[in-house]
């Protein structure tokens, strides 16, 4: 089968990664920079190009689509749909997922567990909107950050006032959430691919710091999920239509509370800690996927 790997740099190690378990599995993987692909459309059809070339013809596509290129990349994404070709994320998944707000909407009104968050746009109503939220310890995160960057914590009412009045002066979305003390630095993520979990590492955070990402420095090992951890991660990847996801949680006094839904996750970290094949299960659902879609009729994903 004829893949692509949408990503921006094809030695980053989750896509080096997403090639070699392709092709050991004999598929032809090849690696688009998504920024490189552009797109005529029209009421005749659709067509994409690559570095001069036609870049058609592929049964299916990776997307590893970094926040920095969201617009773009869904919109490369969502042309490949349009040509027919399968994506274990749709654009309109990817793009909902980014969005933390919405993201956190779309969860709630489905009741998986979240920390409270309050969201306001107006200085007027700063102190009301904390006192919707409860006393501090308060996390302030921005709408669109990643990787645990644009992330603070707060321990006073003038420290939370303090951080959203400077956020609002550089006109960024953020949210405002309760601290949940009890997870004490450290977080879950459940590796998602096609409706199951298939692999899970507890994160934690550095000595004097609340964020577990690893990119900050916290460390990784394997941990068997509860069966409720299991069960929210892999509802809430569904209501996301997330093919492929990586389901941030910690354990609270009243369950798993999602954090985040990562709808391209890094491979490295839950690879290297659990020793699971994590590249292989995802190449090996998108193959059987692209083949189960092409024997039966189905509603293009791309259609908005």
């Amino acid at each position: 089968m004829k893949l692509a790997i949408l990503s921006r740099n094809a030695k980053l190690y989750s896509t080096r990664r997403l090639v070699e378990a392709a092709r050991e599995r004999g598929h032809s993987a090849r690696v688009l920079d998504p920024l490189r692909c552009y797109m005529r459309i029209g009421s005749d059809g659709f067509t994409m190009r690559y570095k001069g070339k036609s870049a058609a013809g592929y049964a299916a596509v990776v997307p590893r689509i970094g926040a920095s290129i969201t617009r773009y990349g869904c919109a490369v994404v969502r042309q490949f749909e349009l040509m027919g070709s399968y994506s274990p994320s749709g654009a309109t998944a990817i793009a909902r997922a980014r969005d933390k707000l919405r993201c956190h909407q779309v969860l709630a009104a489905e009741g998986i567990g979240l920390p409270t968050t309050v969201f306001g746009d107006n200085p007027d109503d700063t102190n009301d909107l904390l006192a919707m939220l409860g006393p501090p310890p308060h996390v302030i995160k921005l709408n669109e950050g990643t990787q645990g960057a644009g992330v603070m914590a707060t321990e006073k009412p003038s420290a939370s006032r303090a951080a959203i009045e400077t956020l609002r002066g550089l006109y960024a979305n953020f949210l405002v959430q309760e601290f949940i003390a009890e997870a004490r630095g450290a977080d879950l993520r459940c590796f998602v691919v096609g409706g199951r979990v298939v692999a899970a590492m507890r994160r934690q955070a550095p000595s004097g710091d609340f964020r577990s990402n690893l990119h900050r420095g916290g460390s990784a090992k394997a941990v068997r999920p509860t069966r409720a951890e299991v069960a929210t991660a892999v509802k809430a990847a569904q209501i996301l239509e997330l093919g492929v996801a990586g389901v941030d949680m910690i354990r609270s006094a009243r369950g798993p509370l999602v954090l985040e839904v990562n709808a391209s996750p890094g491979l490295e970290g839950i690879e290297t800690s659990t020793g699971i094949d994590v590249a292989g299960a995802v190449v090996e659902f998108v193959v059987n996927e692209t083949l189960a879609r092409a024997a039966r009729p189905h509603r293009n994903p791309a259609v908005i």
